[in-house]
């Protein structure tokens, strides 16, 4: 009875963190490498290896081959966003640091029970996505160098920081159906919670369909309601394949930031395809590999050209002009003794943000292309286990196109990161 509810109150508590705990990073784009510290530590590999359940957010179908059990976990993350203008002839190659809010916890969790032969139900939480930015004044220049007190790309010399915030929670409630042995089909409901932030912006509102609504207004939210299918197939005694397919979720808009984000105030999840495999290669050696595409291109405000003539806000109005993303995902782990498994990961996407959109991408500058991951998995007893991960992107820069035609792009654009993250696994 007392572990019982032991594991309420921590299945409370999580939920309780993933409500309110800033959920803010960008990987592949917008999205993580991957969901729960194993996949992390892998290089985000993990739609066709089940193993734990936070497999579920990534493939549901993972349910039927999951044990019972449930999973907490944090990681805390550090991105350094770097803006260089080099437009202004008294201030060439000035940096702007967007890293005011320097650190962040995201948090998830997750819990399984097999219904009966056929039928597992379980669900999952995460931070699925996000941005922040947050460029504060710069230091004076010597007068009659530079306009002193010159701020942050987008203000005008206005007295305040600039920069964006979106979070991204999920809440997916999963069902598992057994095939057969070897064979399972998954669904997902992903409930979707969205707050978003703008300031600074004041420079740009006379080209906003409702200036009012565009800059400066606060924490405003948005919620949505999408689904998650998933196979997964056990091909040979070693090797297991999986596939899975987030559908485009519609969320609702933004209020406070209709004269920004277009379809007034839209900020929709783009689908997300991904297959992959993994392979017990020896008694003691796992390989992964997934490919993942994430559709981007087909979301109004991460697609849209920023130069369209429309005004900001307007339906299919300006976005950010990314384009999609393939990631590639490699990673191993070695059981090295009974009780301690160490992993490794690889991971590669190209930068959606291309040279002739770095100047609203100064906001959202999700430009990292290759990550290193490191983790390891250390049994506690026969129900419990710790898994730790630690994961580098590293440095990208894109440069701005001077000569884009009739909108020149002022900044170059760059980004790295570190995060560490812990988590607790128990089955039962």
């Amino acid at each position: 009875m007392q572990q019982l509810k032991l594991k309420k109150a921590l299945l409370a508590s999580s939920l309780s963190v993933a409500l309110f705990a800033p959920t803010v990073f960008a990987t592949n784009g917008m999205a993580p490498i991957g969901v729960g510290q194993e996949q992390k530590a892998m290089g985000g590999t993990g739609v066709g290896d089940p193993v734990n359940t936070m497999s579920m957010a990534t493939n549901p179908a993972s349910a039927s081959f999951i044990s019972n059990g449930w999973d907490v976990e944090v990681e805390l993350f550090k991105p350094n966003r770097t803006a260089k203008r080099k437009d202004f002839p008294k201030m060439p190659g000035a940096t702007f640091k967007g890293d005011e809010k320097s650190i962040f916890a995201i948090p998830g969790g997750g819990y399984k029970k097999q219904y009966n032969d056929k039928y597992a139900i379980g669900f999952s939480l995460y931070g699925n996505g996000g941005m922040n930015t947050e460029y504060k004044n710069s230091p004076v220049f010597p007068t009659g160098q530079n306009p002193p007190n010159h701020l942050a790309p987008f203000n005008g010399g206005a007295p305040a920081n600039t920069g964006v915030n979106f979070e991204q929670l999920f809440i997916s409630p999963t069902l598992g159906i057994k095939l057969n042995d070897k064979h399972s089909l998954g669904i997902s409901a992903n409930l979707v919670y969205q707050q978003f932030k703008a300031q600074g912006l004041e420079a740009l509102t006379a080209q906003s369909g409702s200036p009012t609504n565009f800059t400066g207004r606060g924490t405003d939210s948005a919620s949505g309601i999408g689904a998650t299918i998933g196979w997964m197939g056990k091909v040979t005694d070693t090797a297991t394949l999986g596939a899975s397919y987030r559908l485009k979720t519609k969320m609702s808009k933004f209020k406070k930031y209709s004269g920004l984000l277009p379809d007034g105030g839209r900020m929709d999840v783009p689908a997300t395809l991904t297959i992959g495999l993994s392979n017990q290669v020896t008694p003691k050696t796992k390989i992964a590999l997934d490919v993942q595409q994430i559709y981007y291109s087909k979301v109004s405000a991460t697609g849209n050209s920023p130069q369209t003539q429309k005004p900001f806000g307007s339906n299919n109005g300006p976005g950010f002009g990314w384009n999609d993303q393939t990631i590639i995902k490699v990673g191993l782990k070695h059981q090295m003794n009974p009780k301690l498994a160490l992993m490794v990961g690889y991971n590669h996407g190209d930068s959606p943000v291309g040279e002739n959109s770095t100047f609203l991408n100064t906001l959202t500058p999700a430009v990292v292309e290759d990550h290193l991951s490191v983790g390891f998995d250390y049994t506690l007893n026969k129900n419990a286990s710790i898994i730790g991960s630690y994961r580098h992107a590293f440095n990208n820069e894109v440069k701005g196109n001077l000569k884009t035609p009739g909108q020149p792009q002022p900044f170059d654009i760059s980004m790295d990161q570190d995060a560490v993250g812990i988590g607790y696994s128990v089955n039962f």
